[in-house]
């Protein structure tokens, strides 16, 4: 019972240090930087007041959910312009993967590699253990491997840097939706 009762303290004790640190809403989110899918470091720092930025967090480049995810934006790209917001997509996936991500679905906007995890831990998205997939591309075979899986999180950032809106829970495809739902409600 000892044990349990210790176990438990522990464990919350764990939970409750690594929720303390959240970006929560209204709070001013930190400059990040991450290496694109051309290779190039990129930093959030170069929208500061001229744009918003739409970040979303997807476990793995060229599956399912996150395919769906990345092309509902791809389709919407044109809105979140218009709504002056920088589409950002960000997995723990290799730049390589990336690149061949963007070009075999037409992925418009940035696509980042975070596979250490940094970015993720900055925005307290979970993350797990990586991995390989193999997968076919215009007959050619690829494994594409990540450092990290993250888990499915969208956040949303004002152009003076402000978190708008985060949803821990994003549905893969309706995602752009939903989060167009939020901008059109909250003009």
């Amino acid at each position: 019972m000892k044990n349990l009762i210790i176990k438990s303290g522990l464990i919350f004790i764990f939970f409750n240090t690594l929720f303390l640190n959240a970006i929560e809403i209204g709070d001013s989110v930190p400059i990040f930087e991450a290496i694109d899918s051309n290779g190039k470091k990129w930093s959030s720092d170069q929208f500061k007041n001229k744009k918003g930025i739409l970040l979303f967090f997807y476990p793995a480049a060229m599956t399912g959910g996150c395919t769906k995810q990345a092309c509902a934006y791809r389709d919407d790209l044109d809105i979140w312009k218009k709504k002056n917001f920088e589409v950002i997509g960000i997995s723990g996936d290799q730049v390589e993967n990336l690149s061949l991500f963007a070009k075999s679905e037409k992925i418009p906007f940035t696509l980042l590699s975070d596979p250490m995890g940094k970015v993720a831990k900055l925005f307290n998205v979970p993350t797990s253990k990586g991995g390989k997939i193999e997968r076919f591309v215009n007959g050619d075979r690829y494994t594409l491997e990540r450092g990290i899986t993250t888990k499915r999180s969208t956040f949303l950032i004002s152009k003076n840097g402000k978190l708008l809106f985060k949803n821990e829970r994003a549905n893969a495809a309706m995602d752009s939706a939903h989060v167009l739902k939020f901008v059109e409600e909250n003009k």
